[in-house]
């Protein structure tokens, strides 16, 4: 195991029937870095990043976190150990508000316990208000701190993918996997998003991301892995990944 890596995985496979979706797939994701993932569709991409986060068993295969075994623990049980994931299509909460979305991510609320709300309600008072005020942290850092009492079934596609990056950061993670952030964004957004990933990263938080607008992938990241058919296909710097024969063959249709 490489000290240097925060994330690990060795030769994942899954299938559905007949069809093998990822075949003795491998990635490491070196601390503090920004690493990308792409392929073509149709490439397993997403049910990779399903498998690392265990959102679905593996048939086989390891991932680490830090270093320990993670492919059988509960997805809650990852993202408390700080690797948390936000998805293609953002997930939110539409008839909450964008600051109750926030507050959801919360850890280890004293409230969430039945009788605690019956014997501890200063100190379940104290954390709430704490919690509030991190998370209009957050919302002020990502430009949404104006939509803090609309409801999220309000915001834009882009202003939902950057709650649910917003809300991810409310764990304290130390690497969060992004799938597609870039997806049906408008290109100011986009634009932003990068712009707060870059700022995240410097701070010391690592990032996976799978992305098809190459532009965000090739000027974020400071590795790539690609996918085709399931399996790994190549690693490498931006620079290397852009004039590998195989890559332009499988990924760009050369």
């Amino acid at each position: 195991m490489n000290d240097l890596s925060i994330l690990k995985a060795e030769n994942l496979s899954k299938s559905f029937g007949g069809i093998k979706a990822v075949q003795n797939a491998s990635i490491d994701v070196p601390t503090g870095s920004i690493t990308g993932l792409i392929g073509p569709n149709g490439a397993g991409k997403t049910t990779f990043f399903n498998l690392l986060s265990n959102f679905l068993r593996p048939d086989s295969g390891k991932v680490y976190l830090l270093g320990k075994p993670i492919q059988a623990k509960p997805s809650h049980s990852i993202a408390q150990l700080g690797m948390v994931r936000t998805f293609q299509v953002p997930r939110v909460l539409s008839r909450l508000s964008v600051l109750e979305n926030m507050l959801l991510a919360a850890q280890n609320q004293t409230g969430e316990k039945f009788w605690n709300a019956w014997f501890q309600g200063q100190k379940i008072a104290q954390e709430e208000k704490l919690n509030k005020e991190k998370a209009k942290h957050i919302l002020e850092s990502v430009g949404l701190i104006q939509m803090c009492d609309k409801y999220a079934g309000s915001l834009s596609g882009g202003q939902r993918k950057l709650l649910e990056i917003a809300r991810a950061l409310m764990t304290n993670p130390k690497l969060i996997l992004l799938d597609e952030p870039a997806a049906g964004v408008n290109p100011a957004l986009i634009e932003e998003i990068c712009g707060y990933i870059q700022t995240w990263n410097r701070e010391g938080m690592s990032f996976l991301i799978i992305e098809h607008n190459m532009d965000v992938i090739m000027s974020l990241c400071d590795r790539v892995s690609v996918m085709a058919e399931g399996r790994n296909l190549a690693t490498g710097t931006p620079s290397e990944i852009q004039t590998n024969p195989q890559v332009l063959e499988a990924y760009l249709g050369s």
